[in-house]
C-alpha cells in the first residue's frame, strides 16, 4: 500500500520546508502549485517533494480533485502548506492501510494563529476530513471545499498543528479573499443581504464566538478575534449586498 502526502501551495515559501518534513514519512509528497512567484517550487524539490505547476484559477476543490490525477497511490493525505503532521500519525495512518480499512477519515487540526494555539471560538480545534483511498473522493465548492464520499466517516486519533495565521499582513490578505469568495459563492446560489443582515449579524457572529464557544478563555487574543470574526461577517455581507444591488442597476439599464 502507497501513502502519497499532497500538498497546494501558492506561495509558501515560509511553511513549505516545514510542512514536507513533518510529512517526510509518505512513499510520495505531491506538491501542486499555483504558479507561486517566490521559492516555494524550489524549496519544494530540494526537500523532497514531487512538484507539479497548475493554476489554481479560483477552484480549490478542482486543485485537489486535479491532485488526485496525478499520483498513482493507494492512500492520499491531504495537508495545506501551513499545516504540520504531528508525531505519531504515520503508525495509525499505516495500521488503516495495511487493514484495509475503507472510510473517509476526519483528523483533528489544533489552529495556531500568532505563536498561540487556540483552544475556544470560531479557532478552536476542528476536525476536516483528510484521508482516504484515493479511488473513493472528489472534492466540490469553490471556496471551503468539502469532501464527497460514498464511505463511511471516521475518526483518527493523529492530529495536524495549523499554523493560520502568523503575521497580520497575512490575515488580512486572506480576510479579503475568502470574503470575497464567499459573497460570490452565496450570490451564485441565490442568495442575497438586506441591509438589516448587514446591521445584525455581526453583533450576533462576535456574541457567539466570544461568548457561546467561550472565545473568552483564549485571553487577548480571543478577544481581537473575536471582534474581527463579528467584522468578516459584516464584510462578507456587504460585498454580497453590493453584487446584488449592482445586478439590479444592470437590470435596470437593460430595460
Amino acid at each position: 500500500m502507497k501513502l502519497a502526502v499532497i500538498i497546494l501551495t501558492h506561495n509558501e515559501e515560509r511553511h513549505i520546508e516545514a510542512c514536507i518534513r513533518s510529512a517526510s514519512f509518505a512513499d510520495e509528497i505531491l506538491v501542486i502549485d499555483d504558479e507561486s512567484t517566490d521559492r516555494t517550487a524550489e524549496l519544494a524539490r530540494a526537500a523532497g517533494a514531487r512538484v507539479i505547476t497548475h493554476p489554481l484559477a479560483g477552484d480549490f476543490a478542482g486543485q485537489r480533485n486535479f491532485a488526485l490525477t496525478q499520483t498513482d497511490a493507494d492512500w492520499v493525505l491531504y495537508v495545506d502548506a501551513d499545516e504540520r503532521v504531528n508525531e505519531g500519525a504515520e503508525e495509525e495512518l499505516r495500521r488503516v492501510m495495511t487493514e484495509d480499512a475503507r472510510a473517509a477519515y476526519e483528523i483533528k487540526r489544533i489552529n495556531v494563529a500568532f505563536g498561540q494555539e487556540m483552544h475556544y471560538g470560531a479557532h478552536r480545534p476542528d476536525y476536516p476530513c483528510r484521508f482516504f483511498p484515493r479511488d473513493s473522493v472528489r472534492w466540490e465548492g469553490l471556496v471551503h471545499e468539502r469532501p464527497v464520499s460514498g464511505l463511511p466517516v471516521r475518526r483518527l486519533r493523529a492530529s495536524l498543528l495549523h499554523y493560520t495565521y502568523t503575521d497580520w499582513d497575512r490575515y488580512f490578505q486572506k480576510f479579503n479573499q475568502y470574503t470575497t469568495l464567499m459573497a460570490e459563492r452565496q450570490y451564485n446560489d441565490g442568495k442575497h443581504a438586506s441591509f438589516l443582515k448587514v446591521l445584525l449579524d455581526p453583533p450576533f457572529a462576535f456574541f457567539r464566538f466570544y461568548i457561546l464557544q467561550r472565545g473568552f478563555l483564549d485571553g487577548r487574543l480571543g478577544f481581537i478575534l473575536g471582534m474581527f470574526h463579528g467584522f468578516y461577517t459584516m464584510v462578507k455581507y456587504v460585498k454580497l449586498y453590493y453584487l446584488g444591488k449592482e445586478t439590479c442597476v444592470d437590470t435596470n439599464e437593460a430595460d
